[in-house]
């Protein structure tokens, strides 16, 4: 039962709906006991040939009355009771996805999506059920339990009452051993679920490279393979689970021939009615339900207890990048200056920095070239506060990074990944994710300066074609535009193209780089590139090698220069060349 303590913060927070739940239930259970004593009574009267039309008029009308309250009482009860369960499922849904929201790449990096929708939909609904069906079980066995025992004890005979209970010792030393079981099988169940799960997401998400390398059966056999482990491990749940109706049957049974063998006795010797045994076995009817609901209470609250324990050990993760006390809530602007004697990303002993220092004036646009790992993209991860732990510090403006708060921070930069998201929603609501109040020649203006209109326009539905989960409709050229024009609207202090213009051709990376040099004239921008084209009217250049510069200047003081930048200049000079032919 420990989850109903790990739970009790809730219970606390719902205390009016649950006592008063909870006292209804209990005066159904009182309710219950009238038909059982009620037959007894009439039972007797038929036996004795005294019955008669008042007689039973009079307790029809009381079995009436009773009907009518406990029909009006189960139907509230279950507003407060599975109402404040339906909160609960709420509340740690809030919980969980503000909780996502706060964590640093790393921490997506260690969980799979799937697994994390497992813990929002599953875990929450068994946790939703314990704090329903699980509260409605333990109240209800309890109380009506005590009130059909009480009854049998007090009103018929206690003897038999006790000879009647002698088989629940065994039934509750079995069902306990069941549940221990429950718990275990249940977490395991539902592991086994969050790897079927990411496996959907996953290949759902992938299905055009599927199909592509013709991998569709292999990836069916795949997904059959994690399915049948689910199944396999709930059938083990449902073994243990099988295994409380037949016990519990078994001893109500015992209790049954134990009643009519004793009872009979007790009759024979005048000790009882025939009409005090009737009610008696009716009221042992009557237990049967807090008995069966005893074992079920067993499968709930495990059920519940593992998918708690999951829930808590995500919720439990820590936040590591955290606003610090008295942070600056004002948007950073002014100069940037990196200054990175050494960094590691989590679970890696190779440095992705050392012994990277610039300075970038603002309004300056700062263009970092390098191979596929070279650095480039912890940089820019640093800057936005992705991941710390690094030695060394990050100026912006007058102050450390780390001294704005994490929103006032981001507000002020407009990234665009190299992995370009795109939402299910409208071209418009796309760009306007930033900024939801913005008018459309507000939105006209950005993708312009991202030279995507006139692409828009020519759209089945224009601005209000929905582009499709992740912006499946689109090529990669205008997913990268329409990216940029979404960083655009918010008009950032710091602008960082990550790679970000690497499927468009030439002359329309010429012309957007055009429209944000004019328009950007006193702002600062970043901008990452493979090509050289990108960033060769930069300020500044910086050359990145196994993490750290190791050429930095103008595109014509690296010219000067003649080492690696002037190498890959040459290159690509020459990979165009050829594109064209050979003509100049």
């Amino acid at each position: 039962m420990k989850v109903f303590l790990d739970l009790g913060w809730f219970f606390k927070e719902r205390k009016k709906q649950y006592l008063i739940g909870i006292l209804m239930l209990m005066f159904v259970a009182f309710l219950q006991l009238l038909p059982p004593k009620i037959i007894g009574y009439v039972v007797d009267e038929i036996s004795e040939g005294t019955l008669t039309f008042a007689f039973l008029t009079k307790w029809l009308g009381i079995l009436a009355i009773a009907a009518i309250g406990m029909y009006i009482l189960r139907y509230y009860w279950r507003i407060m009771i599975f109402g404040s369960a339906i909160f609960l499922a709420r509340q740690l849904r809030e919980q969980l996805f503000r909780h996502f929201t706060k964590m640093s790449p790393s921490f997506y990096q260690k969980k799979r999506v799937g697994d994390l929708m497992a813990h929002a939909t599953n875990d929450l609904s068994a946790v939703q059920q314990t704090a329903g069906a699980g509260v409605l079980t333990l109240v209800d066995s309890i109380t009506t339990g005590g009130f059909v025992i009480a009854a049998m004890a007090i009103t018929i005979n206690w003897k038999l009452t006790l000879i009647a209970l002698i088989p629940l010792p065994l039934m509750a030393i079995l069902t306990s051993y069941y549940g221990k079981l429950l718990h275990q099988r249940f977490r395991y169940a539902q592991e086994a679920f969050s790897n079927l799960n990411d496996k959907a997401q996953e290949s759902i998400s992938g299905v055009k490279v599927i199909k592509t390398f013709g991998q569709e059966k292999e990836d069916t056999e795949d997904f059959v393979r994690l399915s049948q482990k689910v199944v396999d491990k709930n059938i083990r749940v449902a073994k243990v689970d099988s295994l409380f109706d037949p016990t519990i049957s078994l001893i109500v049974g015992i209790c049954f021939f134990l009643s009519i063998v004793f009872g009979t006795r007790f009759i024979l010797a005048g000790d009882m009615s025939i009409g005090d045994l009737f009610a008696f076995t009716s009221y042992l009817g009557l237990l049967v339900w807090p008995m069966l609901a005893f074992g079920w209470l067993f499968n709930i609250v495990e059920r519940g207890r593992a998918s708690y324990d999951r829930i808590r050990d995500l919720l439990d993760e820590k936040i590591e990048i955290a606003d610090k006390v008295g942070a600056l809530e004002q948007k950073p602007e002014g100069d940037l200056e990196f200054h990175i004697d050494e960094f590691k990303f989590p679970e890696d002993e190779r440095l992705a920095l050392h012994n990277v220092h610039f300075t970038l004036k603002r309004g300056e646009t700062l263009g970092i070239v390098g191979k596929t790992g070279a650095g480039k993209t912890a940089i820019l991860k640093l800057l936005m506060r992705e991941f710390e732990g690094y030695t060394g510090q990050i100026l912006y403006g007058d102050h450390p990074i780390d001294a704005y708060k994490k929103r006032s921070l981001r507000e002020a930069i407009g990234y665009v990944p190299q992995d370009h998201f795109l939402f299910s929603t409208t071209v418009a609501g796309n760009i306007a994710f930033a900024n939801a109040g913005a008018t459309m020649e507000q939105i006209y203006d950005a993708a312009k300066l991202a030279n995507i209109h006139e692409d828009i326009l020519q759209f089945t539905d224009g601005y209000k074609t929905v582009v499709g989960e992740r912006g499946v409709s689109l090529s990669g050229g205008q997913k990268q535009r329409i990216s940029i024009a979404r960083a655009l609207m918010m008009e950032p202090e710091l602008l960082i193209l990550d790679d970000s213009l690497s499927a468009v051709d030439a002359r329309t990376e010429e012309a957007i780089l055009e429209a944000l040099k004019e328009k950007r004239t006193d702002e600062t921008t970043i901008i990452t590139s493979h090509r050289l084209s990108a960033i060769q009217h930069a300020h500044q250049i910086i050359v990145m090698s196994d993490g750290t510069i190791i050429e930095k200047g103008s595109h014509e003081e690296l010219m000067e220069i003649k080492g690696t930048y002037f190498e890959m200049y040459q290159l690509q000079q020459l990979e165009t060349l050829v594109e064209k032919g050979g003509e100049e």
